[in-house]
């Protein structure tokens, strides 16, 4: 069987793990601390395939027919 490419499916959303700096500065400019983000699984299928470990950010960018795009945040846990 082929394997399939999630990320690639109109129905999932564009996600992107952020870099050091980019977390840092998210944090610093909604003055939150890391626990108070929503979380998201390291089983999800997408943070598997971007590799992403606990305690990363994703950023996740949503089709929106309102706003046109809208943009979220999550914290990668453990499984």
């Amino acid at each position: 069987m082929k394997d399939v490419d999630i990320t690639k499916h109109e129905l999932v959303p564009k996600h992107i793990i952020l870099n050091e700096n980019e977390r840092n500065e998210l944090l610093k400019k909604y003055g939150i601390a890391l626990r108070q983000l929503p979380r998201i699984s390291a089983l999800d299928p997408v943070i598997k395939i971007l590799n992403g470990n606990p305690g990363d950010i994703v950023k996740i960018i949503r089709k929106s027919g309102i706003a046109g795009e809208s943009t979220y945040y999550r914290v990668v846990v453990k499984g």
